[in-house]
């Protein structure tokens, strides 16, 4: 997307028009970054690889990843720890 003369837009104007959009929505003020954020909380939630999520929002570092989301996957202890006990079981 361009100016009509050719120019890049304004990266503010992408903002303003998302604000302007969720409005006539009727959608709660939410900020086009946090998009961002709830996709990457929703995607580890339901499952896709962090490596996965990291690549997808731009991360250069799956630790960063992890690091900003990593409460999302509060299960992810018992659950190997359940796998590791189920190669352990007779």
């Amino acid at each position: 997307m361009t100016n009509v003369d050719g120019s890049p837009p304004n990266p503010e104007a992408f903002s303003n028009r998302f604000v302007d959009l969720a409005k006539r929505a009727g959608l709660p003020p939410i900020r086009l970054h946090d998009l961002r954020h709830s996709y990457a909380t929703a995607a580890l939630a339901s499952g896709v690889p962090v490596k996965v999520v990291s690549q997808r929002i731009g991360h250069a570092d799956v630790g960063v990843t992890l690091k900003v989301y990593a409460h999302v996957l509060p299960g992810d202890d018992e659950d190997a720890a359940l796998r590791a006990d189920s190669l352990l079981a007779p």
